[in-house]
């Protein structure tokens, strides 16, 4: 029994990349980038998948179901396995991955723990300091209606995200709206 604890498949190990998969697909889209004027480079989409899969968290977080703790964490390891064979495969050496991943991780809290906070304001504007720190690298974009409207695509996915069942998220499904 304990060795099946320690090498056995955690609990929700496939419902954690479907929806993690999920998410990488909505942070992809490229609507965000053309017409919401998100930065295409690797940090940009790192930012992005990190935003879409700290909402996918947190809602799953701040629901009262006993299988949302471990749901959450293996969104969680989902991605962070994944960003370990990213960096790999792009050619990071076996010492620094875990270096970089450990950067990675704390950024990804960072950032999840700053939209959540402004999420939980009524200010419309609190998103917008967040998203030209962490998407933007606090240099302005030219087109100044940028930030707005990527505040309130935050909001609708959060508010989307809200809306699904947690039964639904338990069985590896999710649903981002459209850009």
């Amino acid at each position: 029994m304990v060795l099946a604890r320690l090498f056995g498949r955690k609990p929700f190990w496939h419902e954690g990349y479907a929806l993690y998969g999920a998410a990488v697909a909505a942070a992809r889209e490229p609507a965000l980038y053309l017409e919401y004027g998100a930065p295409d480079t690797l940090a940009g989409r790192f930012d992005l998948i990190s935003l879409h899969v700290g909402l996918l968290v947190s809602r799953i977080r701040a629901d009262a179901d006993p299988a949302a703790k471990p749901l959450s964490q293996a969104v969680f390891d989902a991605m962070f396995n994944d960003m370990d064979l990213n960096l790999r495969e792009m050619g990071v050496g076996d010492l620094a991955v875990g270096k970089r991943v450990k950067r990675m991780w704390e950024a990804f809290h960072g950032r999840a723990r700053a939209y959540e906070e402004a999420l939980a304001t009524d200010d419309p504007a609190a998103l917008e300091p967040i998203i030209l720190r962490n998407l933007f690298a606090m240099e302005a974009p030219e087109d100044a209606a940028v930030l707005p409207r990527l505040a309130g695509r935050v909001r609708a996915v959060a508010q989307a995200l809200a809306a699904q069942p947690i039964a639904t998220l338990k069985l590896g499904q999710v649903e981002y709206p459209a850009p």
